[in-house]
């Protein structure tokens, strides 16, 4: 818990025209400040900002409070990282009661990690503009790929020269710990020696909801049958890969603008997405989705759509992890890409006016198309029939928060006219 007195001091230096004034174009108004809300959409200002009351209104929708409650609001922070974030932004030191050892030893590791994240960011984004391997391999590809300097520079990509030990003496020279290094995933031990584990690789940070570095993903550049395609951070005090969405940080305001949240497989699908000016999207990493993955959309939206390859294994992995999206009340529709492409490749191929038109008018119901390609893999098969049926029910069950009743309802009925049975048999 973070102190009374630290929190006082916080308290004591909010400027909230400083803070809103750096998400909203604030223009002076007397001795009020408007701008237009970022709440709804307007075209007229009705959004003020008093400093002497230290509040904000928007008169159109009426959202109204403070500064702690604005972060909260358009940041979905938490009140703690509301606090963080402003004790940040004033310089002020976080005093926290009173922790076991044992809880102060992982948060202490969990800011050196942070810190080692930053430091290899900034080596690896160094190696990719300014080298020449950097630019003649990682850069090039980077191009090849569509992707401009503006991207590159948003998602903070880098490059992994190919040298057995180049990010590690530049580590080691910057008096980084060794174990600390090991853990994070940077490094690997190799006949006794400290070597690179992502060298000849292009690199993706992997931005917390705070936006901090918590890990990296590493792309293969040439082709290499014995090594796996992409290299991710291992598990650690701030990489826990079930937690997190890669591009969440970059989506979060868009997403809740947008009232919808895009969900795709890989890296260069979210970056070729925003780089296309579709911003609310996130990727999974082409896994699971899991209950605490789920529950950061939700902080943003009820709505999800996922984008997914046609082929079958682009079905099957956007079928993982749904029950739990239901049981999380979140609305799921899924759009298929046509033929051989995916988000990346196709968004590049029909440009991003088309690609929201055919997001648009794609659009499918989860449960309704799982069901009806389900059926037509049955073709008449009685105890394949069956088990669908089954299968509906508790898909459905899963929906069973008193405010989805309606929902849940509406589901029975259309599921049971699709397998022609009474809809009993799916209570």
């Amino acid at each position: 818990m973070i102190s009374q007195q630290t929190i006082q001091q916080i308290l004591s230096r909010i400027d909230i025209t400083e803070i809103i004034g750096g998400f909203v174009k604030l223009k002076k108004r007397g001795a009020n400040y408007l701008g237009l809300c970022p709440f709804h959409n307007e075209k007229t200002p009705s959004f003020t900002v008093s400093p002497a009351k230290e509040i904000y209104k928007c008169f159109g929708c009426g959202r109204s409070g403070n500064t702690i409650s604005f972060l909260m609001e358009h940041e979905k922070f938490s009140y703690v990282e509301a606090l963080k974030f402003l004790a940040s932004r004033y310089n002020v030191d976080v005093e926290e009661t009173e922790a076991s050892p044992e809880v102060k030893i992982q948060q202490q590791t969990a800011d050196s990690l942070y810190i080692l994240n930053a430091f290899a960011q900034k080596f690896f984004s160094d190696a990719l503009l300014n080298s020449e391997e950097g630019q003649d391999i990682g850069l090039s590809y980077l191009q090849e790929r569509g992707f401009h300097a503006a991207t590159i520079e948003k998602f903070q990509l880098g490059y992994n020269p190919a040298a057995p030990d180049a990010f590690a003496s530049a580590a080691i020279a910057g008096r980084y710990n060794p174990e600390l290094l090991q853990k994070s995933g940077l490094v690997v031990i190799r006949d006794g020696k400290t070597q690179d584990n992502y060298r000849g690789r292009i690199i993706f940070p992997i931005h917390s909801p705070l936006g901090k570095i918590a890990g990296f993903g590493a792309r293969i550049i040439r082709n290499n049958d014995r090594a796996p395609k992409y290299i991710n951070t291992p598990e650690n005090e701030i990489y826990v890969k079930s937690k997190l969405l890669y591009g969440s940080y970059f989506a979060r305001q868009a997403i809740d603008k947008a009232d919808e949240c895009l969900l795709v497989e890989g890296y260069t699908d979210v970056i070729s997405l925003h780089q296309a000016g579709i911003e609310n999207v996130v990727a999974s990493g082409g896994t699971s989705l899991t209950p605490d993955q789920l529950r950061l959309i939700k902080k943003y939206t009820s709505n999800l759509t996922i984008i997914y390859d046609g082929d079958p294994a682009g079905i099957k992995a956007a079928q993982r992890g749904m029950d739990l999206a239901f049981e999380e009340s979140l609305q799921v529709q899924l759009v298929l890409i046509p033929g051989q492409e995916d988000p990346d490749s196709y968004v590049r191929k029909i440009g991003a006016a088309a690609f929201r038109d055919f997001v648009a008018s794609n659009k499918k119901d989860f449960i309704l198309f799982q069901l009806e390609t389900s059926l037509a893999a049955a073709s008449g098969d009685s105890n394949q029939k069956a088990r669908l049926v089954s299968q509906i029910a508790e898909t459905i069950s899963r929906i069973n928060k008193a405010e989805d009743f309606t929902r849940q309802q509406d589901y029975i009925r259309r599921s049971s006219e699709l397998l022609k049975i009474d809809e009993n048999g799916l209570n």
